[in-house]
């Protein structure tokens, strides 16, 4: 399965392409970040992401796409656009026909490192570790990406497998 991470932002949009399956090495397709001037207007901002996006999902093909459940935070203005890089991560995806799932940041880390509260340096080495990378991609936001994939790969397609096998024996 390739999975595309997105750890969404209005500056840095992290991005991580993996391939894998539960059980499976993991392995590395691309990481990146789409970046987006801080002066520039929103409306331009976000066809900037966008535009990031679809050039990620059209060169690698992912089968789905794992996006960074925006959570709450003191500052709202962090988080109108943390949620409005994530929204439009899926309408790229759900255009294509893509799946797109949501995680938690405590989702991720706990997946990546075994414990919810990791520090970003810790998902860091453990997507390094993970992946087999000479480095922690840089900056932490293209980490964070790669992260959301890996949490995929391994709690995402277990949870589909089940479903699909609830719902052929519920017929």
């Amino acid at each position: 399965m390739r999975v595309l991470g997105v750890d969404p932002g209005l500056t840095r949009c992290g991005i991580g392409v993996v391939d894998g399956a539960p059980g499976r090495p993991l392995r590395m397709a691309g990481v990146g970040v789409v970046r987006t001037p801080a002066d520039a207007q929103i409306g331009e901002r976000l066809v900037l992401i966008e535009q990031g996006i679809e050039a990620w999902l059209e060169e690698y093909r992912p089968e789905s796409v794992a996006v960074e459940r925006v959570f709450s935070q003191h500052n709202v203005r962090t988080v109108m656009g943390t949620a409005q890089a994530s929204a439009v991560a899926m309408l790229c995806a759900a255009r294509r026909g893509l799946p797109v799932h949501l995680h938690t940041p405590s989702e991720v880390k706990a997946a990546v490192t075994g414990s919810g509260r990791a520090e970003k340096a810790q998902v860091g080495a453990m997507v390094t570790r993970l992946l087999r990378l000479d480095a922690p991609p840089k900056p932490a936001d293209a980490a964070d990406a790669l992260a959301l994939a890996i949490c995929h790969i391994w709690r995402g397609t277990t949870t589909n497998r089940l479903q699909q096998i609830i719902k052929e024996h519920s017929r």
